[in-house]
């Protein structure tokens, strides 16, 4: 297994965070948030920047975190406007998200990222048997285009989308049942979701998980709130354990969210160190 970050956790100035990044060994990166703009709405100015500025660090991007299908599944469903957070993405809606989708394939050709980071839109649904099959239809034209293009697809279990836990999004790739589509298994969105994420929510995702981003969180008298990775109840030490012994080969990129310390750099070093220790345990 290897470590990245979601740069952005760090600060939304990619020099800086690859800075940090170095100081732990670290060098692959996912991208977000760069400077002011989403890694979807980037001019090609910032994506030339970005690749100036990786390899002067020697790293490498391995995924685009796009927000694509960050969106409701029905255009009548817009007017409510999103029900989570975009990471300074522009708002848009189902007839746009193709053309999100094919930016950001560009971007990861131009920064030889293998990985695109996708959702299952907003939770204002039931995920019923029906609506299962209506997101797995809309991955018909995506997959068309990861193919030509040579990316993956992972699919991200999102809290506020309508796959949130490692269950419900073991359900939608056994449908869509393409080499092209993945997951990223994310236990911090599954215990905000509700769900145990080690060992129920990983098992049901096990066979899918091509990539991990590492997050902690804990209940409290106030609800679920995210803490220092290793601090909380996604049980990260045996769930690095368990990835381990099942094989896993890929990457835990940290996608802190935690902000207990006075800057964001600072929460994510807390994070960051833990993650470093908890690795070299296993």
């Amino acid at each position: 297994m290897q470590l990245a970050v979601i740069t952005d956790e760090i600060d939304v100035d990619v020099d800086r965070s690859l800075d940090v990044m170095s100081e732990y060994g670290v060098k692959s990166a996912e991208i977000r948030t760069i400077w002011d703009k989403n890694i979807a709405d980037a001019p090609d100015e910032y994506i030339d920047r970005v690749k100036s500025i990786v390899k002067a660090h020697g790293a490498q991007v391995i995924g685009i975190a796009s927000p694509f299908y960050k969106c409701d599944l029905f255009e009548s469903a817009q007017a409510d406007g999103p029900s989570g957070p975009l990471h300074a993405a522009t708002p848009r809606g189902l007839a746009d998200q193709i053309d999100v989708l094919k930016r950001c394939i560009e971007i990861a050709e131009r920064l030889d990222a293998p990985f695109i980071r996708v959702f299952t839109f907003w939770r204002k649904l039931d995920l019923t048997p029906d609506v299962l099959d209506q997101i797995a239809d809309a991955f018909e034209e995506p997959i068309d285009l990861a193919q030509a293009a040579g990316v993956t697809l992972l699919v991200e279990n999102e809290h506020a989308c309508l796959t949130a836990t490692g269950a419900e999004t073991a359900s939608l790739l056994e449908k869509i049942n393409s080499p092209l589509v993945r997951a990223v298994w994310d236990p911090g969105n599954a215990f905000m979701a509700g769900e145990t994420p080690f060992p129920y929510g990983y098992e049901a995702l096990m066979p899918f998980i091509a990539h991990v981003h590492v997050k902690d969180a804990k209940s409290t008298d106030y609800g679920p709130v995210w803490t220092v990775v290793g601090e909380g109840e996604c049980r990260w030490a045996e769930q690095i354990k368990a990835l381990k012994e099942d094989g896993y080969t890929g990457y835990l990129s940290l996608e802190t969210h935690y902000n207990g310390h006075p800057t964001k750099e600072a929460s994510s070093r807390a994070c960051l160190e833990q993650l470093v220790k908890l690795v070299a345990q296993a």
